[in-house]
């Protein structure tokens, strides 16, 4: 039976069995996001409705079959429409009280092991960053998932050339408590493209993340082929796969015809 789960220890204690599939999961877990956290547990297998941006995002991973129940199970309770992180092909349990627009396609999970890492360069930016922060995600990544509360962790680290920020990684997740991270809104400025700087600013981040972290992972898109390559060079593997896409509901699109 589908029940709602309050339990901190409880969800820490499943998600720990897979720590780098499950690094969103188990950072959303701290006082920082756990307010806008809720969870639902079938089984053994999890889903979180995160509402923490102005559209709910969906994350659950897991094998076919206990998926499929979980989010067969889960049509009533979520919201018109959605954002999801899913295991590949687990949408199509989703209808048909939904449909899927927007599709942001196959995505890897991957996560740091030991050794490589090599060139690093990079300075922790924090609170007072933020304007110089935001002219470069317009600039070179408009429409990102930047979170400004996340700046406070001072675990975004930036790289500088005449006085400004040209390059930028930063973090999606950064948990002491539950010992992971997840890097995301890593960025170069156009003008600066071509010279290693998106791997060395990655690089300074994860020494960073190492002294407070026991598993740092990140997401990337299958086909940005340019970033899997400086990611495997820093030291990343693919450790899952997964599917991002908006859901919206079959009565919701009603009323808009």
């Amino acid at each position: 039976m589908l029940r709602s789960v309050h339990d901190r220890a409880e969800l820490a204690a499943l998600l720990r069995k897979d720590a780098a599939l499950h690094a969103y999961e188990l950072g959303d877990l701290d006082d920082f996001f756990w307010p806008y956290t809720t969870w639902y547990r079938l089984r053994d297998t999890l889903a979180l409705l995160y509402h923490g941006q102005p559209t709910p995002t969906l994350l659950a991973f897991g094998a076919d079959e206990p998926l499929g129940d979980l989010l067969a199970a889960l049509r009533p309770l979520l919201p018109r429409a959605f954002y999801a992180h899913l295991s590949p092909g687990a949408g199509v349990a989703l209808a048909p009280a939904y449909t899927r627009e927007h599709d942001g396609g196959p995505h890897l999970k991957m996560a740091l092991g030991g050794a490589p890492l090599g060139p690093a360069e990079g300075e922790p930016l924090g609170p007072a960053d933020l304007a110089e922060l935001e002219d470069l995600y317009a600039a070179a990544y408009p429409g990102n998932w930047f979170d400004r509360r996340m700046l406070e962790t001072g675990q975004y680290v930036g790289i500088r050339r005449a006085g400004r920020i040209v390059a930028v990684a930063g973090v999606h997740v950064w948990s002491p408590v539950y010992r992971v991270s997840a890097i995301g809104n890593v960025t170069v400025h156009p003008d600066r493209r071509g010279q290693g700087l998106a791997q060395r600013v990655t690089a300074a981040l994860c020494h960073r993340l190492r002294a407070t972290t026991d598993v740092v992972t990140l997401n990337v898109k299958t086909d940005n082929a340019a970033a899997v390559a400086a990611y495997r060079k820093i030291g990343f593997t693919t450790v899952g796969h997964y599917e991002e896409a908006t859901y919206v509901s079959a009565s919701a699109e009603g009323s808009r015809a």
